[in-house]
């Protein structure tokens, strides 16, 4: 009897369970290293994980800014002339409100935008003159969220469905 191992293949790369190894496990290593697409259902479930961890960490600093609003209105930066107070209402949204939509999928590319735009406002007003190490996480949030614009939020999300039952209702019309 053969047992197809790893230490059978090296103590002998002859025999026919060392053959049959040697095909399978050179098939498994071409198709780790093949350049083929994946499947759309692979794209959307790996946009599905993007959209969780991401979304999940971003909404984490909202709530934080949300916690402590009395304290940090008074003094939070105001790049766009409307106040502490509104400019720390309006990321507040984006960093939660938006951020919850991210992660379902609902109005993906509006909800985006603005999450977005307080990136970009972070990244290129607020921290322009920082080091970079300060707006590092601020240039990663953007880069994923431009990138997700781009690519939308795939089959698993709410706006997939919403757009499967629309699609659905006006084919039975």
């Amino acid at each position: 009897m053969c047992v197809l191992t790893l230490k059978n293949y090296l103590k002998n790369k002859t025999d026919t369970c060392g053959v049959i190894f040697s095909n399978v496990f050179a098939m498994k290593i071409k198709r780790f290293l093949s350049t083929t697409p994946p499947s759309a259902l692979t794209v959307s479930a790996i946009l599905l994980i993007a959209r969780v961890i991401f979304g999940l960490m971003f909404i984490n600093h909202g709530i934080d800014k949300w916690a402590s609003f009395s304290r940090l209105a008074p003094a939070f930066p105001d790049p766009l002339g409307v106040g502490g107070t509104i400019s720390l209402s309006l990321i507040i949204f984006a960093e939660v409100i938006c951020s919850i939509a991210f992660v379902l999928g609902l109005l993906f590319r509006v909800f985006i935008l603005p999450m977005i735009f307080g990136m970009a406002t972070v990244v290129f007003a607020i921290h322009a003159g920082s080091p970079f190490a300060t707006k590092e996480l601020s240039l990663m949030y953007l880069t994923i969220f431009i990138l997700m614009l781009i690519s939308g939020p795939g089959y698993f999300s709410l706006d997939s469905v919403i757009y499967r039952r629309i699609n659905r209702h006006n084919s039975n019309i």
